[in-house]
């Protein structure tokens, strides 16, 4: 097959940009023909705010450029990652147009919620699920802005009514059921939303000590950096944090924790061969974290909230443990448990590597891509012959 790869990067790399490199590179290993089609953020820098408003709702040059490859590269189908803001749904109508189905891999709830992550002053927030988001304008729950919100918001609205979503997408892929759930909720068709989940490529870890837990991610609210914190304090070993972010320094002055900043993977990875568990305290909903297939993949168990995917990547006692989102309390009697039970975590991890091995290879995630493209080859083909 012949595929196009379209995304819209952040400003600030994340797990989005490295599971659109891996599955491009998966995709090319396995000797499909792949181009992309990619803006960035930064170049936000350089648009006027009228200019930007514009490209949100409507990129011409999007239309221009898209459509001029679609007739050049001729694919069989375009996978879309992120469109916004630069892209912009107008990418769905240039393949269209050039009769090449899409598939749109929805990393998180931007289509549903201007925040997209359903999250507001520290609890989750569905006000604006099923519904177009016009409380969260008058929150400026787009950070922090009510122009901004209102420009996220005026281009949902005019693509939901347009059909750019519903009519112009074959295949919807959310990372985990609980996020189809969630986007089913909130007005996809159902029949079109298939799951499938984010991979990594690591060999198996080697025996060794392990000791202490490991953070990994964004150092902020939303992540439950203060839950952390606060328990903390009862933990027997240090905890390793590994990211930047807004409270970062609130890290580097607790007694016991070790903050390291942003790594490089291959030295994120050695860190989760070495420690006993990882953390991951969200108070929002999360879609799939890259890092619990990562800590998988390296023997290591997760201590994680019960919120959003999380309780569908993680089994209770068996590949790790879970708590109370936002509970210090509950957070720092697992952490506990964790430090005094070596021997169990140690086969809590080896049983989240045959998770791995079974569920996040890059193997098995490429048969579900190559199912998941036939399936929107076949309904384009269906719709055209009805046509």
């Amino acid at each position: 097959m012949k595929i196009l790869i379209v995304h819209n990067a952040y400003r600030q790399r994340g797990g989005e940009e490295a599971v659109v490199d891996a599955e491009a590179a998966l995709l090319s290993s396995r000797g499909h023909e792949v181009r992309r089609h990619q803006r960035d953020n930064a170049e936000i820098d350089a648009l006027s705010a009228p200019r930007l408003a514009a490209e949100t709702l409507w990129s011409v040059r999007t239309t221009r450029d898209v459509g001029r490859l679609l007739a050049d590269f001729r694919p069989d189908v375009v996978h879309v990652h992120n469109t916004f803001p630069l892209i912009s749904p107008s990418v769905y109508w240039a393949a269209t147009r050039a009769g090449v189905p899409v598939v749109q891999t929805l990393h998180n709830f931007r289509w549903l919620c201007p925040q997209a992550s359903f999250l507001r002053d520290g609890l989750p927030c569905e006000d604006c699920l099923g519904r177009l988001p016009w409380r969260g304008v008058a929150r400026g729950c787009y950070r922090g802005s009510l122009a901004q919100t209102a420009l996220l918001t005026g281009m949902l609205a005019v693509h939901r009514a347009a059909g750019s979503y519903h009519d112009h997408i074959r295949r919807y892929i959310a990372l985990a059921p609980f996020c189809r759930d969630k986007l089913i909720a909130g007005g996809l068709p159902a029949e079109r939303v298939v799951v499938k989940p984010n991979f990594v490529d690591l060999p198996p870890p080697t025996d060794g000590e392990r000791a202490g837990g490991l953070f990994v991610g964004r150092v902020t609210i939303e992540k439950g950096i203060g839950t952390l914190l606060d328990a903390a304090d009862r933990c027997a070993t240090p905890l390793m944090v590994l990211g930047e972010g807004p409270e970062l320094p609130r890290v580097l002055l607790h007694r016991n924790m070790i903050a390291r900043g942003a790594l490089p993977p291959a030295e994120v990875y050695a860190a989760m061969r070495a420690r006993a568990y990882l953390v991951v305290p969200s108070l929002a909903y999360e879609g799939f974290p890259r890092a619990v297939v990562e800590a998988f993949a390296c023997g290591l168990p997760v201590i994680a909230s019960r919120r959003g995917s999380l309780p569908d990547l993680i089994e209770h006692g068996r590949t790790g443990l879970l708590f109370e989102p936002g509970s210090s309390d509950a957070l720092a009697e697992q952490l506990l448990w964790a430090d005094t039970h070596p021997g169990e975590l140690r086969e809590m991890g080896r049983r989240a590597r045959a998770e791995y091995e079974t569920r996040y290879t890059p193997e098995v995630n490429y048969r579900q891509l190559l199912r998941i493209y036939a399936e929107a080859c076949g309904a384009q083909h269906h719709e055209e012959a009805a046509a």
